[in-house]
């Protein structure tokens, strides 16, 4: 009986023990908090990557994808008047007249590295962003673009974009406005093509200039 009754008793000790063992010592559990979070901000940060900051920023796409043949728009790359950060930013001129007795639409591209249609090997492993954001406005304000788009260039090619996501039709003000392009679950391991615009004669009849700024993945 003694035996049982000492076998119970460490029993007992033990499962105290245990116990004691799992509960955390006054302030550890704030502490793991805290550390967690670090380590999950750490994680999820992803530093702004510049598409286009200003025209002396380092901008690591190029707008020089012009589609279908290049004809019927320009862009300036240095416009310094009501921009919306820094010192310069893209205006735009779609030359509707143009267009209309021509292929009726136009495109801009912004590549890695220049005039790659995915023929070369570039682009940028942009994993871990989760939204491409930019500014646009349009000069007399109704401009509507088709889409705005990240990747999908090099259909076909060696060195296809990993994925693509885009967002339209998009009517402009004459006012600064931010946009979003949401790319959370798209594969970004490689991407040549950082942003693109597709703009037609049937949408804009008389005018179509726009202005863009601060266009950033983060």
């Amino acid at each position: 009986m003694r035996k049982v009754t000492a076998y119970f008793a460490g029993i007992l000790i033990l499962a105290a023990g245990a116990s004691a063992c799992s509960k955390d010592t006054p302030g550890t559990a704030g502490a793991r908090t805290a550390q967690a979070a670090v380590v999950t901000t750490a994680v999820k940060a992803f530093p702004p990557f510049y598409v286009y900051q200003d025209k002396s920023s380092r901008n690591r796409f190029t707008p020089s994808g012009y589609m279908p043949d290049g004809q019927c728009v320009t862009v300036d790359d240095g416009w310094q008047n009501d921009v919306k950060e820094g010192k310069t930013c893209l205006r735009i001129v779609y030359d509707v007249v143009c267009s209309a007795e021509g292929r009726k639409w136009v495109g801009v591209y912004w590549q890695n590295p220049a005039d790659n249609w995915g023929a070369r090997k570039g682009g940028y492993n942009l994993t871990g962003a989760t939204r491409l954001v930019f500014w646009a406005k349009g000069e007399m304000g109704g401009e509507r673009l088709e889409e705005f788009r990240v990747g999908g260039l090099g259909a076909n090619q060696n060195y296809p974009d990993s994925d693509t996501v885009s967002i339209g039709p998009v009517i402009l003000t004459k006012q600064w406005k931010e946009y979003t392009i949401d790319l959370r679950g798209k594969d970004l391991s490689y991407i040549s093509g950082g942003f693109e615009w597709v703009a037609n004669v049937d949408a804009n009849p008389h005018h179509c200039t726009l202005y863009l700024d601060d266009i950033r993945f983060e």
